[in-house]
């Protein structure tokens, strides 16, 4: 049997498809003109932008009931918080590859950049794949809960953060093949002597499409827990993926700062897992899931900030 072709599965119009790609293209191509030439965002633009972004990805919610239902707004919402905190987790893979390689500062914002595109492609072909599966093999919707359930075990342990590049069958497919040379501007590789050897830009590069294929994985399935409209969690990832060249700037403060901010997001995913593996037997509503996700986040950042107050109250013995 042929597999459909992706706006087959989605069922959606394609004008409604064409826009949703048109928004995102064109916030992309506004977030690479901001931060052109590697400029690095002050802490103040990177908040704001942050604040912006996340603004437009919850203002996407309107259309989505509009032409859609309330339902599948609540679904988007639920959906967009669920990947936006994953972002995070995202971006503290690229600034452990950026470390590793010693990616300089001036190239990590076309890194990043290539990164966020490369995403959302791998997320769309994990999409289509998904929703393929999940209506030929109803067997696969309890494969995903497992994965989901096995990684928020694995993030409740801090073990989902573990990056060690050279051991990257990408990476050594590389370095067998090509000689790998020093950094020289921009590019990915250039001719020394009357060889031609790659850069280390473009071994983080190709870290960059390894962390984001596990990440596609990993993350669609929680997506699938909530709705397996294809389009909203489409949407949803999409827009979730915007503006993170300024949340880049703030990731490692916002880790400091909410402490327990990846056991929030194991909880969350644990919960979502448990979702699906139960869907057959109990199928919780839009509003409910929303709700639970909302007050599981709530309660990591309440309980990061009692905790840092709890530090700053004790008294210096040294």
């Amino acid at each position: 049997m042929l597999i459909n072709p992706p706006l087959a599965i989605i069922n959606a119009d394609p004008a409604v498809i064409g826009a949703i790609v048109l928004i995102i293209g064109a916030c992309l191509l506004i977030d690479l003109l901001v931060f052109a030439r590697g400029r690095q965002p002050t802490r103040k633009e990177a908040i704001l932008w942050s604040i912006g972004w996340l603004i437009l990805g919850l203002l996407v919610t309107i259309p989505v009931i509009l032409l859609s239902s309330p339902a599948d707004g609540v679904n988007y919402v639920t959906v967009y918080l669920i990947e936006r905190t994953l972002s995070l987790d995202n971006l503290v893979v690229f600034l452990l590859i950026f470390g590793y390689f010693a990616v300089p500062a001036a190239q990590r914002g076309i890194l990043l950049f290539w990164g966020i595109i490369l995403a959302l492609a791998m997320r769309g072909v994990a999409i289509v794949v998904g929703v393929e599966l999940i209506e030929r093999f109803h067997i696969v919707t309890y494969i995903l809960g497992a994965l989901l359930m096995v990684l928020a075990w694995r993030m409740y342990k801090g073990a989902a953060d573990h990056v060690d590049p050279d051991h990257s069958p990408f990476v050594r497919l590389i370095r067998r093949f090509y000689p790998i040379g020093d950094y020289h501007g921009s590019r990915f590789s250039t001719i020394v002597g009357d060889r031609r050897v790659v850069t280390p830009l473009t071994l983080a590069l190709v870290s960059i499409v390894a962390a984001d294929i596990a990440f596609a994985i990993d993350s669609i399935p929680a997506a699938f827990a909530i709705t397996e409209d294809p389009l909203v969690i489409w949407a949803a990832n999409g827009f979730a993926l915007l503006g993170l060249r300024a949340l880049f700037s703030l990731v490692e403060d916002l880790i400091k700062r909410f402490r327990y901010l990846n056991q929030t997001v194991a909880v969350v995913l644990g919960v979502v897992a448990l979702k699906l593996l139960i869907q057959d037997v109990y199928k919780a509503s839009a509003p409910v899931s929303l709700g639970i996700v909302i007050g599981l986040f709530a309660a990591g950042i309440t309980l990061s900030i009692l905790a840092d107050r709890r530090d700053e109250a004790k008294p210096n013995l040294g």
